[in-house]
């Protein structure tokens, strides 16, 4: 379920990215190659100690994070893919993890067309409440 507060970050997100992409001007794409998938950083932390780690892989319908949670206390990692019009196509989290650093891949759903335009990625408490504000990755 989306959180109101996630949702409202994510649309003004996705409202600005919209105005700058319909004021670019075109450019010219170079071929793609079947390995030249994009990949974008991911790093999301609580300031004493908790964070979310790894990098996002973009694909033509979905989007794979790879990466570390280390959780001060219990945490989990929430993660959204959303369309250019700020549409959720999917969130996932990842279960509770307490004291501990632990693996949370997580494959998100991007099925339209042109793929996920933005990501969204928060730290929450044991109880799915954001204990930060959330990082916001544009596709590359």
């Amino acid at each position: 379920m989306l959180r109101r507060s996630a949702l409202t970050l994510f649309t003004v997100a996705g409202l600005v990215m919209s105005a700058a992409l319909t004021t670019a001007p075109a450019v010219a794409a170079a071929p793609a190659t079947a390995a030249a998938y994009p990949t974008t950083p991911v790093y999301v932390s609580d300031g004493v100690g908790s964070y979310i780690s790894g990098t996002l892989t973009w694909y033509n319908r979905s989007v794979n994070f790879t990466g570390t949670l280390k959780s001060v206390g219990c945490r989990r990692a929430w993660y959204s893919v959303f369309d250019g019009y700020a549409n959720p196509l999917g969130p996932r989290s990842s279960s509770t993890h307490c004291n501990t650093v632990t693996s949370v891949p997580a494959n998100l759903p991007a099925n339209v067309v042109g793929g996920g335009s933005y990501v969204g990625v928060c730290l929450d408490d044991a109880n799915g409440k954001p204990v930060t504000s959330c990082g916001v990755y544009p596709r590359p």
